[in-house]
């Protein structure tokens, strides 16, 4: 049974209608919005889906508050903002895979899967059915290293759900988290009274100890600081170099700091056309785009088939400066010249067209005998 399909609502304490969440929360039923909404399941799922992001409870941000989220996280069934965005592609595709609202292509599938989940309300019920410290919860202007203190206790850790949820979420989902940390709730059969003392007590307890169970590269890269992100297209590669007899099976991988995402592979083609796009956090100090081919190997290890490099950084400043700007024109930002020591095969163009700062490029691949590779990056403004 997935996430979206289970009972959300936390189990109840003798003595009490209803556990901690419930005594400092209202929400609206969930079959209010279920319903709200399947009245509009022959629309197209863009309205759709704008429709549930004016419910009430996803209006802000999920986990730090900020209005007007406009990213999704799909397998946890959140609305978020672009900051917690970047901690939640930071837990891994297998924890949060997250999408934008906007710039995203959307099914009727997705979307019903987020009406399934029941909105930020429905989620947060579960996930923070315990989290009594209302104070520890990020804030709009909160730090990266608080959001994700907050974010992994939430979602990687569990530590804010009821036990009884958390039990059987761990069973659907084995070896998540070797060793999580105690549940900041009691025993479901304890007062409400005595649960709240008892989530304080080991709150105060913790403070210098949590997380050390998590692996630091991971504690790391979620805590770094994010100015944007960036959108890749890989369009196609010309001309590849051969590593299975006569042709080749591959694949593109880019990383940007400690993140890295991948196309599909492309089976015995040697001019493979992707027309993939891909998304990644842009750091506060921002690092080259690094790009990576490779020919897939079912028996053996993947052979390498050439890398590139990019300077992102007058992406991002072009992006800073259109952001600023009084005029939003279509027109050239700024220019590079092909050069034998450069890896772009001709000569490129910054430009924004459409409120879209973006670069078409041309790389020559390195340290292989042949093959170029077509992408275009777009770097998204901060407000989106």
């Amino acid at each position: 049974m997935s996430l979206g399909q289970e009972n959300v609502y936390p189990v109840e304490v003798p003595g009490s209608r209803a556990c901690l969440y419930d005594l400092l929360c209202s929400e609206t039923p969930r079959w209010t919005l279920q319903m709200d909404l399947q009245t509009s399941s022959s629309s197209d799922p863009r309205d759709r889906l704008e429709k549930l992001l004016k419910q009430p409870g996803n209006k802000y941000c999920a986990d730090c508050g900020s209005p007007e989220p406009k990213w999704v996280s799909l397998s946890l069934g959140v609305f978020i903002c672009i900051k917690c965005s970047g901690v939640h592609r930071s837990l891994g595709v297998h924890i949060s895979k997250v999408l934008s609202v906007k710039l995203d292509e959307w099914t009727d599938d997705q979307v019903d899967m987020l009406v399934g989940y029941g909105g930020n309300t429905a989620v947060n019920k579960r996930f923070e059915a315990c989290n009594i410290d209302q104070l520890k919860k990020p804030k709009p202007d909160s730090n990266n290293e608080e959001r994700n203190d907050f974010i992994r206790k939430k979602y990687e850790l569990h530590q804010f759900m009821d036990p009884k949820d958390r039990d059987l979420f761990s069973q659907q989902q084995p070896n998540r988290v070797n060793n999580p940390p105690p549940s900041l709730c009691s025993s479901s059969h304890r007062s409400a009274k005595n649960r709240i003392g008892h989530a304080i007590r080991n709150s105060w307890g913790r403070r210098d100890s949590d997380h050390k169970g998590t692996k630091k590269s991971n504690s790391l890269a979620g805590m770094v600081e994010f100015v944007g992100l960036i959108k890749v297209n890989v369009v196609k590669g010309t001309n590849l170099a051969v590593r299975d007899v006569m042709t080749s099976d591959p694949y593109v991988i880019l990383s940007l700091g400690q993140q890295s995402v991948k196309t599909r592979v492309i089976k015995n083609n040697l001019n493979p056309v992707w027309n993939e796009t891909l998304m990644l956090s842009i750091p506060e100090q921002v690092p080259p785009l690094k790009v990576l081919v490779y020919d897939k190997d079912t028996f053996t290890t993947d052979d390498f088939m050439g890398e590139a490099e990019i300077d992102i950084e007058p992406l991002v400043s072009a992006a800073i400066e259109y952001e600023t700007a009084t005029i939003r024109e279509t027109r050239r930002l700024g220019s590079w010249l092909a050069c034998k020591e450069d890896t772009s095969v001709r000569d490129g163009v910054t430009s924004h067209e459409e409120a879209k700062v973006k670069q078409d490029i041309s790389l020559r691949l390195q340290k292989v005998e042949r093959g170029v590779l077509e992408i275009q990056i777009e770097c998204l403004p901060l407000t989106q």
